[in-house]
């Protein structure tokens, strides 16, 4: 059985790893509501553009653009969306497993023939994805994107995916992250970003019901293919957005989870040591009462 020396070391230290965890808890919540409201003001500029997008495909006209052109799938490029630190629970474990499943699921369907380049933000999905290099998995370097990266990065990285499409060095773009829905609820998903699914670009019969016929200067297919990257720069600041508040979700989540289990353990050591102490207490006294003592 411990001393009581020993359990009042073991009670300090548990009181005050309960106090580091409850501190950042509270500032993991704050983060987290910080990028949530960053998640609200994108949806804004993305649905006017789902609006613009809606009117033009209301329309009679016929539209073209490489970004929904649906090629030959020869090289997928894979874009992974982690963190850059840990004491997020499973979170990057999750979404390392996802990568896994989502290029086994690639591979079967295409029948194996077939060449991956993985995109990986945030540290820890980049220590995981060097493990993966080999013939047909190559992990692209870019030092500029990282979990807490900013518009200005996220607005570059777009172009950068746009030029590779266009450019056919990869024939198929899928986000990797994780969609956030509050902060005790958060789904691992994947999302096809090119080519664009002409299923993700909106109802164009709710426009025509909506919305009065619209003159388009120069012509439509010029704003189309003017808008269309605007679509995807907002679907992936939007995508960026909620996986940093997935991180911090998840990490107030193991926070509580570590607060409340360094509460319990303290009761318990408080408890041993009471019962220790009360068990001196009635040995001193039952030798007072025998005459023991000198």
């Amino acid at each position: 059985m411990a001393s009581m020396r020993e359990l009042k070391g073991r009670i300090g230290s548990v009181a005050s790893s309960e106090k580091i965890t409850g501190a950042m808890k509270m500032i993991s919540s704050a983060k987290m509501h910080k990028t949530e409201l960053a998640v609200r003001r994108v949806r804004p500029f993305r649905n006017q553009i789902q609006n613009t997008i809606n009117n033009l495909l209301a329309s009679d006209g016929e539209y073209e653009s490489l970004l929904t052109e649906k090629r030959a799938v020869k090289r997928v490029a894979l874009v992974v969306l982690g963190s850059d630190e840990g004491l997020c629970g499973a979170f990057n474990i999750n979404i390392s497993k996802l990568l896994l499943e989502t290029i086994r699921s690639i591979k079967e369907s295409s029948g194996g023939d077939i060449s991956f380049v993985i995109y990986p933000v945030g540290k820890k999905i980049v220590v995981f994805t060097e493990k993966l290099k080999g013939d047909d998995i190559e992990v692209a370097d870019i030092p500029y994107m990282t979990a807490k990266s900013v518009p200005s990065d996220v607005s570059r990285f777009c172009k950068e995916l746009i030029e590779s499409f266009e450019k056919q060095d990869v024939d198929r773009v899928v986000l990797i992250y994780t969609h956030f829905i509050s902060i005790s609820k958060q789904v691992f998903t994947s999302l096809d970003f090119l080519p664009i699914e002409a299923s993700n670009l909106g109802n164009p019969e709710e426009a025509k019901v909506k919305n009065k016929p619209y003159i388009f200067e120069p012509d439509g297919n010029t704003i189309y293919n003017t808008v269309l990257p605007l679509y995807l720069l907002a679907t992936l600041q939007e995508v960026v957005s909620e996986s940093q508040a997935s991180e911090q979700a998840s990490r107030v989540m193991a926070m509580q989870s570590a607060n409340d289990n360094a509460h319990k353990l303290l009761e318990e050591l408080q408890l041993e040591y009471n019962k220790l102490r009360q068990q001196s207490i009635t040995t001193e006294l039952l030798d007072i009462l025998g005459g023991k003592v000198e």
